[in-house]
């Protein structure tokens, strides 16, 4: 079981500056609070990223605070009518809430949309709660909604660049994928090597076939490798080689096609923003 001291260590000291320069420390090292705050004057944060949680954990932490009750507090914003709304601790939340305590400890702070979102963001991705995928649609909301690049949206959550680029291109996926790779069914592994496939549908059938067979990440690869070299054109290991580089540099699915001693060279974008990342890192 997972105590409160271990998720306050994990939580505080792992989520980056953002969050550690709203948290007060005294000197002997705990988070300074600022009131006792009755469990149903909170409100959940509606751009909490996270759509699903454990129960099984969420009970573990729940007969943790019962013994120790809470060690991190709260992260709330005040809103209307004495109410407060939530920026972060939102699983501590529903833990105290399961332990059927009165008040929990709360630092209250004022910030914006943009800025709670980010919290929310970075707590979750820090202790790596989120699923890929809503760690794939938060990185693209705070891209959509605060007009943020892929390179700011890094520096944000402190994530390097190519690590939210392969985040978002997940998004790409069919529907019943993503749906598979919210579920458990496969892995992020699995779903970036079911991305090096080409059409919709072969995916589709390729998810079922990993699932059936139950194949693990590295078999997914081998077979992907496989069935892109039976393809009406013939790859060597070279062109295989400078294909996986450029992927990488660029943070994206590169396929060389050729014929003889000409080809063609296809780079994959998803959006006018990825395209505009791409053309300035080919320019420089």
């Amino acid at each position: 079981m997972q105590s409160v001291d271990d998720s306050f260590s994990k939580s505080h000291f792992g989520l980056g500056r953002g969050l550690d320069s709203l948290i007060p420390i005294t000197n002997e090292g705990a988070s300074t609070v600022d009131a006792e705050i009755r469990v149903e004057l909170i409100d959940p944060n509606p751009l909490q990223p996270r759509t699903s949680f454990d129960e099984t954990p969420l009970a573990e932490l729940a007969s943790s605070i019962r013994e120790y009750g809470i060690i991190q507090p709260l992260l709330v914003s005040k809103a209307n009518n004495g109410r407060y709304q939530l920026i972060a601790g939102e699983r501590r939340l529903r833990a105290a809430k399961l332990a059927n305590l009165a008040t929990v400890p709360a630092i209250i702070r004022s910030l914006d949309d943009q800025k709670r979102f980010e919290i929310a963001i970075i707590e979750n991705v820090q202790r790596e709660n989120l699923s890929p995928i809503e760690a794939a649609l938060s990185y693209r909301r705070l891209m959509d909604e605060f007009n943020l690049s892929q390179e700011e949206v890094s520096r944000k959550v402190g994530k390097a660049r190519s690590t939210v680029a392969n985040s978002i291109r997940l998004l790409t996926l069919p529907s019943e994928i993503k749906q598979g790779l919210i579920d458990g069914k496969i892995t992020e592994g699995h779903a970036r090597a079911i991305m090096a496939i080409e059409g919709r549908e072969d995916q589709i059938s390729f998810y079922h076939q990993i699932i059936k067979e139950g194949l693990n990440v590295r078999q997914t690869e081998l077979h992907t490798q496989k069935s892109n070299s039976s393809h009406l054109y013939e790859k060597n290991v070279e062109l295989l080689s400078i294909e996986k580089s450029l992927s990488e540099v660029l943070s994206t699915k590169v396929s060389i096609k050729n014929k003889g001693t000409k080809g063609n060279i296809i780079i994959q974008y998803y959006n006018n923003e990825d395209l505009e990342r791409i053309l300035k890192q080919i320019t420089e």
